[in-house]
């Protein structure tokens, strides 16, 4: 993994020599600008308002605009040597319950790892003592030009570095709340809770980017000269009020009965809730009419033949009676002579047993 910075991980005495890498990576894809009428390429180029020179990176600084537009050259030498702890040094200030950070305020994560042979003991000492108790370390982090709020937690083997945004750069989530007058029925939440419950026990390694999927078909079609894959037309959704409890009960149905066929029996132990696209709805609904077609079929089959053998002859209706009834004698006859043997062979019967055994 690439290192994106290295320093130290300090709190009181004791001091970590380790390196900063990327905990995640993306598979977005990537597209060109380019001219629509002949497919050029559309460049962007740093020119000088003053001199109108396409300039290099190189030739390229920072300033600083002062409010009466007066720039002020700032050089990267000039900032390496700023008397900032932090642009060395993640210097643990506390420590706080894991639990207890807002998830909003978590920006980025990446991981530390011990940069010498001589860091791996007071590593894993601190990756321990906060795995043990369920707690993070608190620091703050110059990196990229810019001094960041820093969370350090423990992952397994790894100390996770979360950056954080600052308190103040949260913003407050009262506006985000619901608006106006309603009540939430103890019936309605029971019936969301047991959908939550219903469609739990997924796993997050079971969720895959579906979109990059669909964008490398369409990139691979058109590379092909065929024609790129469309979505299937939506179904249609009848208008009106949704009644908030049968479209719970509904759901509940539905996911059970999702989690029965694709999961075993569809209890806890059963796999993970499965997405549906819209096509493979369309698909099963197709599927368990023709099956509901079949089976009714077969009834009015089953009903015809039932009729046709109903209206046999009367010679074998009672050869067929007479063979039941000798059938059930004999039936009667065994369990008779089983229930003997059985009351001969209990402990303190008189063997009466042997006088209800049939011949």
């Amino acid at each position: 993994m690439p290192r994106i910075w290295s320093g130290s991980l300090t709190f009181s005495l004791v001091t970590i020599p380790v390196t900063v890498e990327a905990a995640a990576s993306s598979h977005k894809i990537a597209f060109r600008q380019v001219h629509t009428e002949d497919m050029g390429r559309v460049r962007y180029r740093k020119v000088c308002e003053l001199d109108e020179q396409v300039l290099e990176q190189e030739e390229i600084g920072r300033a600083y605009e002062a409010p009466d537009g007066t720039l002020v050259e700032i050089t990267d030498e000039e900032l390496d040597r700023m008397p900032l702890p932090t642009l060395k040094t993640i210097e643990v200030s506390g420590f706080v319950d894991l639990a207890a950070v807002p998830p909003e305020q978590l920006d980025q994560p990446y991981f530390l790892s011990p940069s010498s042979p001589a860091a791996n003991k007071p590593y894993a000492l601190m990756r321990d003592a906060l795995a043990r108790s369920g707690k993070a370390a608190v620091g703050k982090l110059a990196m990229r030009g810019s001094e960041r709020l820093a969370l350090v937690h423990a992952r397994d083997e790894v100390l996770v570095l979360e950056m954080l945004h600052w308190a103040d750069e949260v913003r407050s989530a009262g506006d985000a709340a619901p608006r106006g007058s309603f009540d939430v029925s103890e019936e309605e939440l029971a019936g969301a809770q047991a959908l939550i419950e219903s469609m739990s026990g997924i796993s997050m390694a079971d969720f895959h980017d579906e979109y990059a999927k669909a964008v490398e078909a369409v990139i691979t079609a058109k590379a092909e000269g065929a024609e790129p894959p469309h979505a299937p037309e939506p179904e249609a959704e009848e208008a009106g009020t949704v009644d908030l409890m049968a479209a719970l009960r509904a759901s509940v149905d539905r996911a059970r009965t999702s989690r029965s066929g694709e999961g075993g029996d569809g209890d806890e132990g059963g796999q993970g809730a499965q997405v549906t696209h819209l096509h493979e709805r369309k698909g099963r609904k197709s599927a368990a009419k023709k099956a509901q077609a079949k089976k009714a079929a077969g009834k009015g089959t089953t009903r015809r033949t039932t009729d046709n053998e109903a209206g046999g002859d009367a010679g074998d209706r009672a050869s067929s009676g007479a063979g039941d009834k000798a059938e059930g004698t004999s039936g009667r006859r065994t369990t008779k002579k089983a229930a003997a043997k059985k009351s001969t062979r209990t402990p303190g019967t008189k063997g009466t047993g042997g006088g209800r055994r049939a011949g």
